[in-house]
């Protein structure tokens, strides 16, 4: 993006966020003397102001401009080639973090922060002391870009924006977010580095509990897809606010039913959650939880489930390779309101004993014993996998 007009505003809202992230730090060594995302209502009143004055014939929006010191807590001081050279690395190299992290070239313009600086410092002092390569960098702000854009997209989609409908008559949207975002802030600030930090402890703990060094990266899980059937007729049916309040429940529905059984959930695609366990049991108890809650739900279409069981390679916190194909293939060839897994998938269950190795072998007690049943289904060709032989998983006694 070029740094004409109202294009410096909207790239500096993309370029800024980094300051966010680093608040603290930004603050610790910046302009504005405190740490914290907001910096101190002292300092942010004294960068809106200085902010409008020396940009707003940029031709960004003053109020936009407030609201952007207000967040970041410090003023624009740099352009991109001046935050390169006060961080010590170069441009190329800047570039590269910048673009990783999702912000927009703004060509030359002077719309960056001591918070920028700070970034670009700590990631290439990693990269110097040998704990992160260039390439493991750049990934990790990428990572960390992707993450925090959508999280930031939703809150002010669906956070702010119902916040914030005005209150008082004669009162703007815009004349109620600012003191909005500056009680919010520090507190949505502490409460995302809480999750994140309790979300590190948990995957740590999952990878140093791995059986050998191989195994961390190509690790064996069971990995499940969850897909609402008849999604596309739905589209052209609902009403968009119906259709968005349709998936807003069923992953919310979804999340909270991976998390409350011990797995993890990858990511939403609408129409479709993709989750990991650790184990067949984890795995088989979520997939079966997702089908009886949704036939439950009236407002609810029926669901599809297909799990596999195999060795998966994680990579920015998504799982990829066979094990996740074949997930994906079993769910579309599963009948309405049933879980469909893998003949690996079927032995795991039987080899933990929560399932039997053959239901012609169990007596009446079986129910008392095991927790899942398990019938072998037909054997199919499925395009790249080759002939696949599924089972359909269900409750024992159910």
């Amino acid at each position: 993006m070029t740094a004409d007009g109202g294009g410096t505003s909207r790239a500096v809202e993309a370029t800024g966020d980094d300051g966010a992230a680093h608040g603290n730090a930004g603050g610790a060594e910046g302009d504005t003397g405190r740490s914290g995302a907001g910096g101190g209502a002292e300092n942010t009143g004294r960068a809106a102001a200085k902010g409008v004055e020396e940009y707003g014939d940029e031709g960004g929006d003053p109020i936009a401009l407030r609201l952007e010191a207000l967040i970041l807590g410090a003023e624009r001081r740099y352009t991109p080639f001046q935050a390169a050279r006060a961080a010590g690395v170069s441009m190329d190299l800047a570039s590269r973090f910048w673009r990783a992290m999702g912000f927009a070239d703004i060509g030359q313009a002077r719309a960056l922060t001591e918070a920028d600086v700070l970034a670009l410092r700590r990631l290439a002092g990693l990269v110097e002391a040998g704990l992160l390569s260039e390439p493991m960098a750049v990934q990790v702000a990428r990572s960390t870009g992707q993450t925090t854009a959508r999280l930031a997209d939703w809150q002010i989609d669906s956070f702010l924006e119902g916040l914030t409908e005005p209150q008082e008559p004669g009162m703007t949207r815009t004349e109620i977010t600012y003191p909005l975002v500056e009680l919010l802030l520090p507190e949505l600030e502490e409460f995302l580095i809480y999750v994140w930090r309790r979300q590190l402890a948990a995957a740590t703990g999952r990878v140093v509990q791995a059986q050998d060094d191989a195994e961390m990266v190509d690790r064996r899980l069971a990995v499940g897809f969850a897909d609402l059937v008849g999604f596309t007729r739905l589209t052209r049916r609902l009403e968009e606010e119906e259709l968005g309040e349709l998936v807003e429940a069923f992953e919310t529905t979804a999340a909270d039913l991976v998390a409350a059984h011990g797995g993890r959930l990858i990511k939403t695609l609408g129409d479709e959650v993709l989750y990991a366990a650790d184990d067949a049991g984890t795995a088989a108890e979520i997939g079966l939880r997702l089908i009886e809650t949704m036939t439950h739900d009236e407002t609810m279409p029926e669901l599809r489930v297909g799990i596999a069981f195999g060795t998966v390679t994680t990579r920015m916190g998504d799982v990829f390779g066979t094990t996740v194909n074949l997930a994906s293939r079993l769910t579309s060839i599963a009948p309405k309101d049933a879980v469909l897994v893998d003949s690996a998938f079927a032995e795991e269950l039987a080899r933990s004993g929560d399932a039997p190795k053959s239901e012609a072998e169990v007596g009446p007690e079986a129910d008392d014993q095991y927790r899942f049943a398990l019938q072998p289904m037909w054997q199919r060709p499925v395009r790249g996998l080759g002939v696949v032989e599924p089972w359909l998983l269900t409750r024992r006694g159910g």
